[in-house]
């Protein structure tokens, strides 16, 4: 039987907008923008949102384009959780195999802050995808958990399955099913709402384009 992963990454808020590494404490268990009008009118800086007004309201507008499905998974951060709300999918179940990269010390901290204060470790990272001088998790471990959870729990399915992740789950699960050196994580770009389809047959998983 085959299974249709789609992936579609989290809206544009505070910290897709400011290159930040997402902080614990807000990706994981922060507030969350109001409904209605006010959402439209927040600042986009206000980093104790999950997602600013302009990210609502895109999310809203590609609901109607989803397709139905059987099952529902999210990343467990507050910005997929909203995305998903917004996307029409509450009921999506938490799959923490599927959050982003663990970021140790980073967390909280702009790209430019940490490119500033730690130049030779942010490089290392960059080039490298077993590094992880920031305490956290390697490229190489984060592409590893979303491999395992897609050859596990979604191999397992059947159907169309419907899940807002991480960009950096995406990414990873793309360079798996493409089965290409996790070099080429770098090489991917997830715009927010990025829509990703991998369909998956016999072991063997397929990137679909368009």
């Amino acid at each position: 039987m085959t299974v249709r992963v789609i992936f579609v990454s989290p809206a544009i808020g505070p910290e897709l907008r400011q290159a930040r590494f997402a902080d614990e404490a807000s990706a994981y268990g922060g507030g969350s923008v109001e409904n209605g009008a006010a959402a439209d009118d927040r600042d986009a800086a206000d980093g104790g949102d999950a997602l600013d007004g302009a990210g609502v309201r895109a999310a809203r507008a590609l609901r109607p384009d989803l397709p139905a499905s059987s099952r529902r998974f999210v990343s467990p951060s507050a910005r997929c959780r909203r995305t998903a709300e917004e996307l029409g999918l509450a009921d999506a179940v938490a799959e923490p195999e599927l959050r982003g990269c663990a970021t140790g010390r980073w967390r909280g901290r702009t790209l430019d802050e940490v490119a500033a204060e730690e130049p030779e470790a942010l490089m290392a990272w960059l080039a490298d995808p077993a590094a992880a001088p920031h305490g956290g998790e390697s490229v190489r471990q984060l592409c590893a958990r979303v491999a395992g959870w897609l050859d596990g729990t979604a191999a397992g399915l059947t159907g169309r399955v419907l899940v807002v992740a991480e960009p950096d789950a995406v990414r990873a699960a793309a360079v798996h099913a493409l089965g290409v050196p996790d070099q080429a994580f770098r090489r991917l770009d997830v715009p927010p709402l990025a829509v990703v389809e991998l369909t998956g047959r016999a072991g063997r998983w397929n990137l679909r384009l368009g």
